[in-house]
């Protein structure tokens, strides 16, 4: 009949087209048809470069990204379609399918094998582009302690057909990303135009006394960027040095003492005699109670010699614990996270010279250090200060030091903030 007819639509491209508004369609057209003219393409495609550029994209992972972004073509042209199917499942897709993609995304070899080597290069590349936003100028090399702490929370299961070799199995990446979020939120998040504030980039910043040598802290911005994974962003703002016992010595009521001025969520780090560093993020206040309390929001971490978190399963509600001056061998006096009694996941005796870590199903964790038992060497708490709290605490703080303790006055008499608090 001589109709000329339009070439089928790609039902990938219409799929994918229905996740999003009008008005994201239209603003993703705008982005395209920017970059792709940056690319001198006539408003056709956008190529690797630019499109790395924009993302802030670096490196294998930045190939990778690129790679699975033009589904394999090699031919260095990411198309309108390409750009809306590819947004479409990453960043609107079921969880199964951005897990998936993340997986495929780690994978910078393109060998359909996902190797330690690979996840080694991401790692190196993640910690680069972090550190290099908040404006450290320190090397890659320097982030090899970190990156071997996250492959050791790592698991390999599935044997490689013609090596001897272990990968990681897609279920094996499940497991590890549940412990790993920091890692999680980064790669979950890509896609956009890359700042400090991104999803998965932003660190807290970590306050203390000017005269205080970092070199003592166990806190590292490393490792407040692994704990701030499992936390919301208003939760990583600022965290300010409350207590650490080569300054305050080990004594567990000048802990008390230290943050009863502070009423918001606490980061207690561990490092024992074996050298294993540990603790939990308290969302609540430590307050003496005769039994278990707090809420979800509380975790167990682990950072060295592997760095995992522990989020609570529901299993029960045996969160938090802070037993001060009872005499009941049923309320052992100290501070903990979950389990039971007696046997916690996170224990610090009130002697603050003996504790205990066990595995435990209130954040399905293991046993934090070498053994259950544990001797501390460094102990130090960390305030999360969020917006408008701190011009708040002032009208507050003599009535909730008082109350909180009000049953131990003689405890405050010895931490010295009872007379000040009158």
């Amino acid at each position: 009949m001589g109709n000329s007819q339009s070439p089928p639509a790609n039902p990938r491209f219409t799929s994918a087209s229905r996740a999003f508004t009008p008005k994201e369609l239209e603003d993703l057209k705008s982005v395209f048809t920017s970059l792709a003219s940056q690319s001198q393409s006539n408003g056709q495609y956008i190529s690797s470069s630019v499109f790395k550029a924009y993302f802030g994209l670096k490196g294998p992972l930045g190939d990778r990204m690129f790679d699975l972004a033009t589904q394999g073509r090699k031919d260095d042209k990411l198309t309108f379609e390409d750009l809306v199917i590819t947004k479409g499942i990453y960043e609107k897709g079921t969880n199964e399918e951005i897990e998936e993609f993340i997986y495929r995304l780690l994978d910078v070899t393109n060998d359909e094998i996902l190797r330690r080597s690979d996840l080694d290069s991401v790692l190196v590349t993640i910690f680069d582009h972090i550190f290099h936003l908040k404006g450290s100028e320190t090397e890659q090399s320097s982030y090899r302690y970190m990156v071997d702490t996250f492959l050791n929370a790592a698991t390999f299961t599935k044997d490689h057909e013609e090596s001897n070799d272990k990968i990681m199995s897609f279920e094996d990446f499940k497991s590890w990303s549940t412990l790993v979020p920091s890692v999680k939120k980064f790669l979950a998040s890509l896609l956009v135009p890359p700042d400090p504030g991104r999803l998965g980039c932003q660190v807290p910043k970590l306050q203390h006394l000017e005269n205080i040598d970092s070199s003592i802290l166990l806190l590292r911005d490393e490792y407040a960027w692994h704990i701030g994974g499992a936390l919301s962003q208003e939760d990583l703002e600022e965290w300010k040095l409350l207590y650490h016992s080569a300054l305050n010595g080990l004594s567990f009521n000048t802990f008390l003492g230290n943050i009863s001025n502070d009423d918001g969520p606490t980061v207690l780090i561990i490092k024992d005699t074996e050298g294993y560093i540990f603790g939990g993020y308290a969302s609540q206040p430590w307050e003496r109670h005769g039994n278990f309390y707090g809420d979800m929001k509380s975790f167990l971490f682990q950072l060295y010699p592997k760095a995992s978190i522990f989020k609570p399963t529901g299993a029960n509600s045996n969160l938090q614990w802070c037993a001060v001056n009872f005499s009941s061998e049923t309320i052992p006096n100290g501070i903990g996270f979950g389990g039971r009694v007696n046997h916690f996941g996170l224990f610090l005796s009130a002697g603050f010279d003996l504790g205990h870590t066990y595995s435990c199903t209130t954040f399905n964790s293991p046993c934090l250090s070498k053994t259950s038992k544990i001797c501390p060497e460094v102990i130090e708490c960390w305030g999360v200060v969020r917006k408008g709290m701190e011009q708040e605490k002032p009208d507050v703080v003599k009535d909730t030091v008082l109350e909180r303790f009000k049953e131990d006055r003689h405890m405050l008499n010895m931490v010295g903030i009872a007379n000040a608090s009158e």
